[in-house]
């Protein structure tokens, strides 16, 4: 990993102080947000290039940590479903309640393919504007929210 620094100038820009320049507007980009979500994250300009590499979030002093979490946090929304509240009919289009990390939410689940297998406990799935909603684990889930879920997959 490069020596850098993290700051914001004063339009909340993150900026990238390091040998090789200074750059405004940097991004991080995480390699696989799902599967490993702390880990692999790319500092890339406005045009996409890498600027630097960041093995695990673990390795950043806590300000700079504090900085990239916060701004991942705001680039990227993936709820994640912690509960699933009440489902409105076994058929599909059918009207999902849940809560989530984020917060309580409704969505409509158009078909089963909607639903996404992404590793082997996770799940995407996509609402019908498009929204997607994560189960990371779906043994994790209580007893009731299990049931529902296994009616559509």
């Amino acid at each position: 990993m490069n020596k850098f620094e993290l700051s914001r100038n004063a339009f909340g820009k993150l900026v990238l102080a390091s040998e090789e320049g200074v750059f405004e507007g940097v991004v991080p980009v995480r390699a696989f947000p799902i599967a490993a979500p702390e880990s692999g994250i790319a500092l890339v300009d406005v045009d996409g290039h890498e600027l630097a590499w960041i093995d695990s979030l673990d390795e950043l002093p806590a300000e700079a940590r504090a900085l990239l979490q916060e701004e991942l946090k705001n680039r990227e929304f993936l709820p994640e479903i912690r509960q699933i509240r009440h489902v409105s009919t076994f058929a599909v289009p059918s009207t999902w309640e849940v809560e989530t990390d984020r917060g309580l939410a409704s969505f409509v689940l158009k078909g089963e393919e909607d639903i996404r297998r992404v590793a082997n406990e996770t799940l995407l799935i996509a609402d019908s504007h498009g929204v997607q909603f994560l189960i990371r684990d779906v043994q994790a889930l209580d007893k009731a929210s299990r049931k529902l879920l296994d009616r559509f997959l």
